[in-house]
């Protein structure tokens, strides 16, 4: 099958094809549905897993697509693909390999990067039960991200704003303020939430109902669009343990780049789903790696954002700017040429390929 077909131009037919690539594979499957949420199709929205291997594994690869909506658009087709290719044949005898489908399924079918309610998941794990992280840098420059109209001189002095921030502090300053994680606008860019979504919780039940009990060394693939140079798929390492660098760097290369010593396209974070994984299983070896792919300049990517912001705040579902905005957010996270989709396929299955080393090393 030619990679192009790994992937589907929408939600419920990349939902689809994942669903029967899983069962050619012969793979263990298991749907969690959204409730109270529709797709714009009237389609049910579901968080589907599939998990190939054995059923007492002491190591596993997890690979995740979806965390932020419509960045399923990439990541389904480099699932489909690891099924269709049978990238599970060179498992251990003693692994299992685990593919989450549209963890945040309505942000994948809105082509949201948000979930339901709003929230950016990959800032949500955080322990609400303690105070939250700082929201201070994101407060100034909100009003100018989201402003009440989208079109006009207000829009126009919104702009005006934020390219004065960017002069004065620097682009890196401009956006570790807006993407590092913000809980006081609901309404804003990478809000983090104020208690667990639905997504969140459901990835604890996955690692908790799916991921064998046995297993004890978890590598995850975490996938994400957006950030670098176009098709690129920088390897973001997420953790605070020295081991787990080591790990990183031996089983996928030098171009690792670790999130907590800012040596990444991305702003450090706030709130991740690496967090989340090491509360819900503390006994397991972790190494976590988001796999970021570039698609357009990031001051492209950052007015999709706000434009999508604006409509769910303050357009009101405007039919009008709906379609065009929608569009738009595609454009930012999804390259729908023949070229990207190759190379964001070839090297996540790559990297697949190195974790599975790694873990059976």
């Amino acid at each position: 099958m030619p990679i192009a077909e790994y992937y589907s131009p929408d939600y419920a037919s990349a939902r689809e094809r994942f669903r029967a690539a899983a069962a050619r594979a012969s793979a263990a499957t298991v749907s969690y549905v959204l409730p109270d949420h529709l797709g714009p199709g009237g389609e049910t929205l579901s968080l589907d897993v599939a998990r190939v291997g054995a059923s007492d594994a002491q190591s596993a690869l997890l690979v995740i697509a979806g965390t932020h909506g419509v960045e399923g658009l990439a990541g389904s087709g480099c699932l489909v693909g690891m099924l269709e290719d049978h990238l599970h044949d060179a498992l251990p005898a003693t692994g299992c390999l685990i593919l989450l489908h549209a963890i945040n399924p309505f942000g994948f079918a809105w082509l949201r990067r948000v979930t339901e309610d709003g929230v950016d998941l990959n800032r949500n794990l955080v322990d609400f039960t303690a105070p939250l992280p700082s929201s201070q840098a994101y407060e100034r420059l909100h009003d100018w991200l989201v402003p009440k109209a989208w079109e006009g001189p207000i829009r126009q002095a919104a702009d005006a704003a934020l390219h004065a921030h960017a002069q004065q502090h620097g682009m890196a300053a401009l956006q570790a303020a807006v993407s590092g994680g913000q809980y006081t606008r609901p309404g804003g860019l990478f809000y983090g939430g104020a208690r667990e979504t639905w997504s969140a919780l459901t990835l604890v039940r996955v690692l908790r109902e799916v991921l064998p009990s046995t297993v004890r060394r978890l590598a995850v693939l975490d996938l994400h669009t957006g950030l670098g140079p176009p098709a690129y798929g920088e390897p973001i390492l997420d953790s605070t343990d020295p081991k787990a660098r080591e790990r990183a760097l031996r089983w996928f290369g030098p171009d690792v780049r670790d999130l907590s010593a800012g040596e990444s396209v991305s702003a450090r974070l706030t709130g991740t789903l690496a967090r989340g994984i090491e509360r819900t299983r503390p006994e397991l070896e972790l190494t976590l790696i988001g796999l970021e792919f570039g698609t357009r300049p990031i001051l492209e990517v950052l007015t999709a954002l706000r434009a999508d912001h604006w409509l769910w705040s303050h357009g009101g579902g405007d039919p009008a700017a709906a379609g065009p905005i929608r569009r738009q957010m595609r454009d930012a996270f999804y390259t729908d040429t023949a070229a990207w989709q190759a190379a964001v396929y070839g090297r996540t299955a790559d990297l697949a390929f190195r974790a599975l080393r790694g873990l059976a090393g």
